[in-house]
């Protein structure tokens, strides 16, 4: 992950505003530890901190158009920039290895419309001097963090996080996912339109090797970095299928050439917590070189002050999980890993919450899938992103892949229902995809294990001592 902060339309350009500028984007260096930069052309500013993940010797930003005459600053991971620099190669002059630096022959292109063509995370900015117009956008779901905000002379501010904004800007907000921003076009408009977006319920039938090959295929694609790299694996389904996957297709990667075909996986929890019991399984079953890291209720109580100063929100469930992530983050880059992945998502797209089993028919179920896919960048996304690149560390979450969920969400959600006469219990789907007999993913009794929230999981007296706190 990295910071982005973009100031657009100032009516001050003195040498005091770009230092203004500059100083509000160094309130986003955690993000970004390994380079920052800074382009101003009369009273427009994109400014970057970086994390540099993929290309760290040759992307940094802003990035340019080869005469630069179009500016871009990004947060995102374009999994499809190799395609991408194909189809361009004969038009395009490519300057960095950075997979952000496609979005630049896809603007000149299409104009404002392609954002639709990048398969990946993202949160961009970009500025064209030939006709003094600027766009940004979002991907699809809100895993990276994007806020827009208006300073006191008319000026659009641009930021990853609010507290780049909060000083300058009298008004501020969320920038919404799957939406574009467009001086051209005066505003906001959706870009992502997928077909379950209406909460029409679908009747596609459950199709357990598409559903498969759709998370295998979102996991492998994220194995894209030039940097060491691991997973979280609580020991729960969700980050263990991530982890399964994950080592099953590492030789495979480019990544494996770099940096060999062991993987490291993480854990946080209090002494005997079951997420530590459960992980330590799961890991001695994949063979994963495995890290397990202990906190303290107080250790999470002292941590709780910076932890919502870089989650920017008070949401209790949000903090309370956030906490013992923020302290595994810390520890996580201390080893020299800068990227891991996470199962975040899966209990929104396919109702693994346990309060789904009261679920009262499958139109109701669809819709509140729905309705907590759309508000996941409030919640468990923000949780993955902030408490994570407080220290400089890129979490990753295929569940969130385009694709997957786009699969998720046409299945008839009848498919979904919690039914134990039937032996489903939640995400049954997910876990029936991935029962091989033959060349088992997880242990049977991890892979049907019952939902935990990742709060109870590295130890119940967390919450009670929270509570008493």
């Amino acid at each position: 992950m990295c910071g982005i902060l973009a100031v657009l339309g100032c009516a001050d350009w003195s040498q005091a505003k770009r230092a203004r500028v500059l100083a509000c984007s160094r309130r986003l260096k955690h993000r970004g530890p390994d380079w920052s930069g800074l382009y101003q052309c009369e009273g427009n500013f994109l400014a970057q901190q970086r994390l540099a993940v993929v290309s760290p010797l040759s992307g940094d930003q802003p990035l340019y158009n080869q005469d630069k005459t179009v500016v871009v600053v990004a947060n995102g991971e374009i999994y499809n920039h190799k395609k991408i620099r194909k189809q361009f190669a004969a038009k395009h002059t490519f300057t960095t290895g950075s997979d952000c630096e496609v979005i630049i022959p896809l603007y000149e292109e299409y104009g404002e419309n392609f954002v639709n063509m990048l398969d990946g995370v993202f949160a961009f900015v970009l500025y064209d001097t030939r006709n003094n117009t600027y766009m940004a956008a979002r991907d699809a779901i809100g895993v990276n963090p994007l806020y827009i905000g208006w300073g006191s002379d008319g000026a659009v501010w641009i930021a990853s996080e609010m507290k780049a904004l909060h000083d300058d800007c009298p008004k501020f907000e969320l920038f919404p996912p799957g939406h574009l921003y467009s001086s051209a076009g005066g505003g906001f408009r959706r870009w992502y339109n997928p077909g379950w977006f209406a909460e029409l319920v679908p009747a596609t039938p459950y199709q357990p090797l598409v559903l498969r090959e759709a998370f295998e295929k979102a996991v492998i694609k994220r194995l894209m970095t030039d940097v060491p790299f691991g997973v979280l694996l609580s020991g729960g389904l969700d980050s263990s299928l991530v982890a399964s996957v994950t080592k099953r297709h590492l030789t495979e990667t480019e990544a494996a050439k770099k940096f060999g075909t062991e993987l490291h996986s993480f854990v946080v929890g209090l002494e005997n917590s079951p997420d530590l019991k459960a992980a330590r399984e799961v890991a001695d079953f994949l063979g994963t070189i495995h890290h397990e890291f202990h906190f303290t209720v107080q250790d999470g109580i002292d941590a709780i002050e910076e932890v919502i100063y870089h989650n920017e929100t008070y949401d209790v469930t949000t903090i309370r999980a956030s906490t013992p992530m923020f302290l595994m983050a810390r520890k996580i880059k201390a080893l020299g890993v800068k990227m891991v992945l996470s199962g975040e998502g899966s209990d929104e797209l396919l109702g693994g919450y346990l309060y789904f089993h009261f679920a009262p028919n499958k139109e109701e179920f669809h819709k509140e899938t729905c309705r907590k896919v759309k508000a996941l960048h409030q919640y468990d996304c923000l949780r993955a992103n902030k408490a994570t690149s407080a220290w400089g560390l890129e979490v990753r979450v295929p569940f969130l892949d385009k694709e997957f969920v786009d699969v998720a969400m046409s299945m008839d959600p009848e498919w979904k229902l919690y039914d134990p006469d039937l032996g489903r219990i939640e995400k049954w789907v997910m876990r029936k995809a991935f029962d091989d007999e033959e060349e088992p993913y997880l242990p049977k009794h991890i892979l049907y294990r019952q939902k935990e929230q990742f709060s109870d999981g590295v130890g119940y007296s967390w919450i009670d001592g929270l509570k008493a706190h």
